[in-house]
């Protein structure tokens, strides 16, 4: 059997079975099945017909084969795709089509693969699941918290571990060495001749511990269902905060309503399980509510995350800003806290909370434990 062309068997997945004659792809077994799989998920979509567009015949009725099960098709588009395609397959399949079965059904909860995009799913829909389903869902939320708080606890010690100082160490570790000092003592042994410089020693810096005085980092965060990615750095973050000394870190989830998740800091897993998405918006309230856990405004950072799409009162939600910020606390509005720091939020609101103080943006969690390593330590 000859090995299919990558051009031609591109466009046939591209094109369906209706370009099989054309690209002479029928009767590949392989091709045949990555096209059904592919057909399963998209010749659903509702905007490619009204358009005219079709990949070909396998959701109309005939002397088809039966219809992909959810089970099956996920046994097969891991067994026909490369990781990067099959992440993006079942990213469409639960946020594009809303196939809920994906983490509703059991039988597909024990065979899929835990990440991201599952774990919103969960989320999502964890309100319609029943118990045992449920158990076997927060299997997916504990394995991609467990990835996130590694990547994350990684960066909060890189960012706590300490600045460089000008004291000479003996210590040669590739992060403590002192390039411009070492390169300035070594000028003499440069070989022009050559273009080389050769090193007779090498100069390495101490690190001086940062002393953390008695810090409180509060997260508000919107739980709308826009905001789902924001909401598990938050629960990530105020985890990973939270085992550090010197920093009290509280976590607040609003949509109407004002959540106190504090105690649940140190299990995300269970912090995520109680959270609720959907529902209003209520900033000004979450605000006012989190303004009551300040103990020392001058050692506290309160992180507002959310699109600032306000559905509470705007003009006390500016008031209750000011009046922060001029007791000295540091108001940061984070229109997203996620790993592509890439929102849409209410700009003209964010533009008003600035006037009176506060640091609008987004950040990474990696970011905002920087942002606060810096500040706990002045």
């Amino acid at each position: 059997m000859t090995t299919p062309d990558p051009t031609l068997e591109r466009w046939r997945l591209i094109l369906g079975r209706a370009a099989s004659q054309s690209l002479g792809a029928d009767g590949e077994g392989e091709v045949v099945a990555r096209d059904a799989a592919l057909d399963w998920l998209y010749g659903r979509d509702e905007e490619l017909r009204n358009r005219g567009i079709r990949r070909g015949g396998a959701r109309q009725g005939g002397s088809e084969e039966s219809t992909l099960t959810t089970v099956d098709w996920l046994d097969d588009i891991h067994r026909l795709f490369p990781k990067e395609t099959i992440e993006r397959l079942e990213r469409d399949a639960v946020e594009r089509y809303e196939i809920t079965d994906i983490v509703t059904d059991p039988t597909v909860l024990e065979r899929i693969k835990p990440n991201q995009t599952l774990l919103r799913a969960v989320l999502r829909t964890k309100h319609l699941m029943n118990p045992a389903v449920l158990e076997l869902a927060k299997r997916i939320v504990e394995a991609v918290v467990r990835d996130l708080m590694e990547k994350l606890a990684h960066d909060v010690r890189r960012a706590f571990s300490g600045t460089r100082s000008r004291r000479r160490s003996l210590s040669k570790q590739r992060n403590n060495f002192d390039a411009k000092r070492t390169i300035r003592a070594n000028l003499r042994h440069y070989r022009a001749d050559e273009g080389r410089l050769y090193l007779e020693k090498a100069y390495f810096v101490s690190r001086v511990r940062r002393y953390v005085d008695q810090w409180q980092v509060i997260l508000v965060v919107d739980q709308s269902g826009s905001m789902v990615d924001s909401v598990i750095h938050s629960a990530v973050t105020a985890a990973c905060l939270w085992s550090l000394p010197g920093v009290k870190s509280h976590l607040v989830a609003f949509d109407t309503n004002v959540l106190d998740l504090t105690r649940e800091v140190e299990d995300p897993v269970e912090l995520l399980m109680k959270v609720q998405l959907g529902g209003g918006t209520d900033i000004a309230r979450a605000v006012a509510y989190a303004t009551t856990l300040v103990e020392n405004p001058r050692r506290t950072i309160m992180a507002v995350i959310s699109d600032f799409f306000e559905g509470g009162d705007p003009h006390r939600l500016v008031r209750l800003v000011r009046d922060l910020v001029e007791e000295g606390t540091y108001v940061l509005g984070l229109a997203a806290l996620d790993e592509s720091a890439n929102p849409t939020y209410d700009r003209e609101l964010a533009g008003r909370l600035v006037s009176v103080g506060a640091h609008v943006g987004a950040m990474t969690p990696g970011q905002l434990a920087e942002f606060v390593a810096e500040h706990v330590a002045r």
